[in-house]
Order: structure tokens, then sequence, then C-alpha cells
């Protein structure tokens, strides 16, 4: 099955059979007479401002994704200290229920 994978198919799916009727023809070619050349400039578009607005946009979302992070590696560190500290209370109440049984049976 991996051998078919790469294999291009012979078939021509999406392609449709061009429209040759005498009606969609004659209206897709140029009149006769010439055309008068276009000689209007197109109106120049203004990328300066836009510019500035996508980069100050990238720099809020660096900053925003930057504070997030800080914020997460604080929890982490928080739940961390929290483990730490009750593993540490678990510990002593070992301790001391080891040492109360050992007083019993001696």
């Amino acid at each position: 099955m991996a051998k078919n994978r790469n294999k291009k198919k012979s078939t021509n799916q999406g392609v449709a059979p061009m429209d040759t009727s005498s009606q969609a023809f004659v209206s897709l070619t140029p009149p006769d007479e010439p055309q008068p050349m276009d000689t209007s400039e197109g109106k120049a578009t203004n990328l300066g401002a836009s510019s500035i607005n996508r980069k100050i946009n990238k720099g809020m979302q660096v900053r925003r994704t930057k504070s997030l992070r800080k914020k997460k590696s604080v929890a982490r560190a928080i739940s961390i200290s929290e483990k730490n500290e009750e593993k540490v209370v678990r510990m002593k109440n070992k301790k001391i229920r080891i040492q109360s049984a050992k007083t019993l049976y001696e």
C-alpha cells in the first residue's frame, strides 16, 4: 500500500470540458473597433501606516505571551514548593508514627 502513495493518478479530476458553443465564444471575443488605451494611474496605497500597526500588534502579542509564560512558570514553581512542603510534613508524621510504634513494642 505504501508503494502506491506517491504515484500520480492518471485521471484528470476537476477539469471541465471547454464550452465551444457559438454564443459563449462570441461573447468572449473583443469587439472589432479598437479600444482607447487606459492611461489613468492607479491610486498608490499607503503601506506605511498599516505596516506600523502590524508591527505594534506583533510586539503586543510577544509581550503578552512572555508575561503568560512568566505567570505559568511562577504558578508551576509555587505548586512544586507546596508539594515539597507536603512531602516534608508527611515524612515527619511517618517518623513520629514509627517512633511511637517502636516505643510500644519495647
